[in-house]
């Protein structure tokens, strides 16, 4: 027991130092108003704002949006490169361990350079009709911010399922079919059920990483999209107002934990 602790002891100390003790300071300076002394004043200003709001609600529903869309369309993918057959399928498995590297400002630039105001199918749209501007101006509003999430994190969803199909047991798959089952039949009652870790996996990743995200939304340029880490960024470094940044940033914490937990929950229950 006591060897136990002694290894515990180096990692638990590198987990305050490096975690706790910062969030302890966010928690401390949140209760420090500029007028000084300690008080709630902090929040009660931020909890009244209706900006605050707007950015909650938007980070949520973004978050769970993002993540249901990356499920989805992750599972589709993966079963597709690691279920049917096509020339460079292992090619495509091994660019999207690639993906994964990839800053997730990247993708929101790479997504500009298409429909962008100034981006590639707006310029062929404006050359052959000869408009003043092209018709795909979505990328500022916040479907334009969860299009570009969820082309960042479907890989996310996608890497544990492809490791998840390496495991399965293909024997039962081609007895299936023998026996008549059709591919969707397949997939529900044999696929789908060993997938299941695997996709609680990718899921709580992705909502983890999308409740938090900030470079896609700043760079979209979507100026009517504000969520919690941006809020945190304009309240920090706009208007030097840092007890309130630090409200921010403890609710956006307790919102990240609590949704997880949650979805953990869920996904227990539903045999993940």
């Amino acid at each position: 027991m006591a060897s136990r602790l002694t290894w515990a002891l180096p990692p638990a100390a590198l987990l305050a130092a490096a975690f706790l003790y910062p969030l302890t300071l966010v928690v401390r300076q949140s209760l420090r108003p500029d007028t000084g002394g300690t008080s709630l004043k902090p929040y009660d200003d931020v909890f009244a704002s209706l900006v605050f709001r707007e950015a909650l609600w938007t980070t949520v529903w973004l978050a769970l949006a993002a993540t249901a869309c990356c499920l989805v369309l992750g599972f589709f993918l993966a079963l597709v490169i690691a279920f049917v057959p096509f020339p460079g399928a292992r090619a495509v498995a091994r660019f999207v361990d690639v993906f994964l590297s990839f800053p997730s400002f990247l993708v929101t630039l790479a997504l500009l350079f298409l429909y962008g105001s100034a981006g590639m199918a707006n310029g062929l749209w404006r050359d052959a009709t000869g408009a003043a501007t092209g018709p795909f101006q979505f990328l500022t509003t916040p479907w334009g911010v969860l299009l570009a999430e969820v082309t960042y994190f479907t890989p996310f969803v996608m890497r544990p399922l492809l490791a998840a199909f390496t495991q399965l047991d293909t024997a039962q798959v081609e007895v299936a079919a023998s026996l008549g089952a059709r591919p969707a039949r397949i997939v529900r009652r044999i696929v789908l059920p060993e997938a299941l870790p695997a996709l609680a996996a990718g899921g709580g990743l992705v909502l983890v990483l999308a409740l938090n995200e900030f470079g896609i939304v700043l760079f979209t340029g979507a100026k009517g999209v504000t969520t919690l880490p941006t809020l945190v960024y304009s309240k920090a470094i706009l208007e030097s107002d840092y007890p309130g940044a630090c409200v921010v940033a403890v609710v956006n914490v307790l919102v990240s934990v609590g949704l997880y937990g949650l979805y953990r929950v869920v996904s227990r229950r539903a045999g993940a």
